[in-house]
């Protein structure tokens, strides 16, 4: 399986595969027509209160993905998305964070492959 991150702003393409919004909130200015997702999963996407530490109180990147990773050891739905993700090619992991490579989804695409 081959597994994409890419930000829920960006066209949609056929490439895309298996279309899975990883974020806990609707992106802002996104209709469901637009992001033509194929299942939102909010379940595994950080918990607010770690969102919250990251994007408005400063929390370095570091310890965001040592925050993170430990949430999703512990919580189950890491391995039910995996499970569900594995009758496809391609799936592509969407987010709405600016920033491409200090993002949740790239952790959880790291998670989903190990």
């Amino acid at each position: 399986m081959e597994i994409l991150v890419k930000r829920v702003y960006d066209a949609a393409e056929p490439a895309d595969g298996f279309r899975v919004l990883v974020d806990r909130l609707w992106p802002r200015g996104v209709s469901k027509e637009r992001a033509a997702l194929d299942l939102w999963d909010k379940d595994v996407a950080p918990s607010a209160e770690l969102r919250t530490e990251f994007h408005h109180e400063g929390m370095t990147w570091d310890a965001f993905a040592a925050a993170y990773r430990a949430e999703m050891a512990a919580h189950p739905a890491v391995g039910e998305l995996r499970a569900t993700l594995a009758a496809h090619a391609v799936v592509t992991l969407l987010h709405s964070v600016a920033d491409p490579a200090h993002n949740h989804a790239v952790l959880l695409r790291e998670a989903l492959l190990a």
